[in-house]
């Protein structure tokens, strides 16, 4: 959060020799690199100004331009963007004499120049220019914000629109928008034009904000843990006509019963939810949205870890019988819906 009032206070006049945005938040990285330019006025027709993207930019074009003095005014900015070779992604853009060269310009930066580094993703600490980097740079991170940050940041985002929104509808947002930064951003883009100056509520959102495919999937759960059989092939009637296979809806199923079980098993042991995310973070080898836990300990409250352990089993066995061609795929799924509303069947 830090970080985001930190660009809305940047200024060109008080620009540092170097600033460096990055991090694994990607939509709210790319909402600081939207504030962080209009902050300082950038303009691609002003020779003040030199962008180069360095996935396509050879070094020695680049260092140029960082050497050289500018023409028209006292100082002048340079952007480096998409510069991913500061971080920890496998793909390489420059060549290790390039990154060396760099390097040795970081060490002794020219005064009349002004750098910005836009590098999307987390830096890699144990390269030696990142640490150069860390020492002599001003560092803005875009981290994953935590739910009071999140909101905080969107309230006064909303106020900055223009938006007024009820605290239900604003909880709805977060929600259906999985509490992803950019998909909030986007949704409250739809909702300006959607209302313009009328008051947001819930049922705007419900009405306005499409369904997505997890949505729709955690109403059959829902549907299915609550033996609504009409309703549940309703909807999945609904999403075969929007082209959903069978197997797909199983995957995501799947998906969600065993981070049901996963968490269930995990609290039986004493783990906070915090641990829980941690753990199931190392196990995967992916980072997992604590919002993911914590509406899984949520809706698996009062599931039995039998039953859980039962509907996986279940599911991995339907997939295989689709995949096998044992019947047809419809029917097994149906059929699977109907052992999971009913465990006896």
């Amino acid at each position: 959060m830090q970080a985001i009032q930190m660009i809305k206070s940047i200024e060109f006049q008080e620009l540092p020799a170097v600033l460096v945005l990055s991090g694994d938040d990607l939509g709210q990285f790319e909402w600081m690199k939207e504030q962080l330019l209009k902050q300082i006025a950038y303009d691609p027709s002003d020779l003040n100004y030199s962008y180069f993207d360095m996935k396509e930019t050879s070094y020695s074009e680049v260092e140029l331009d960082l050497v050289s003095l500018p023409f028209f005014a006292d100082e002048k900015i340079v952007i480096l963007d998409h510069f991913v070779d500061l971080t920890t992604t496998k793909k390489r853009f420059l060549t290790d004499e390039a990154l060396q060269s760099f390097e040795n310009y970081l060490s002794s930066p020219l005064e009349t120049t002004r750098l910005i580094i836009f590098a999307e993703g987390k830096l890699d600490s144990k390269r030696r220019i990142v640490k150069l980097l860390k020492r002599d740079a001003q560092l803005l991170e875009a981290n994953e914000l935590k739910e009071q940050e999140l909101r905080a940041h969107f309230l006064e985002e909303i106020k900055s629109l223009g938006l007024v929104i009820d605290s239900q509808a604003f909880d709805q947002l977060l929600i259906k928008s999985g509490f992803d930064f950019s998909e909030i951003q986007k949704n409250l883009e739809f909702l300006k034009n959607y209302k313009g100056a009328e008051t947001i509520k819930l049922a705007d959102i419900e009405e306005a904000i499409p369904k997505s495919l997890q949505d729709n999937l955690f109403d059959l759960t829902q549907m299915i843990l609550n033996k609504q059989i009409d309703a549940a092939r309703g909807l999945v009637k609904d999403l075969r006509l929007q082209g959903e296979d069978e197997i797909k809806l199983l995957a995501i199923l799947l998906s969600q019963f065993r981070i049901y079980n996963q968490v269930q098993l995990l609290k039986k042991e004493g783990r906070t939810e915090s641990q829980i995310v941690s753990e199931l973070s190392e196990v995967t080898g992916r980072k997992v949205n604590p919002y993911q836990v914590k509406f899984a300990l949520r809706d698996s409250k009062g599931l039995s870890l039998s039953f859980l352990e039962q509907a996986i089993c279940l599911l991995i066995e339907t997939d295989y019988q689709i995949k096998s061609g044992t019947y047809e795929k419809d029917y097994l799924f149906d059929l699977a819906l109907l052992k999971l509303a009913n465990p006896s069947v």
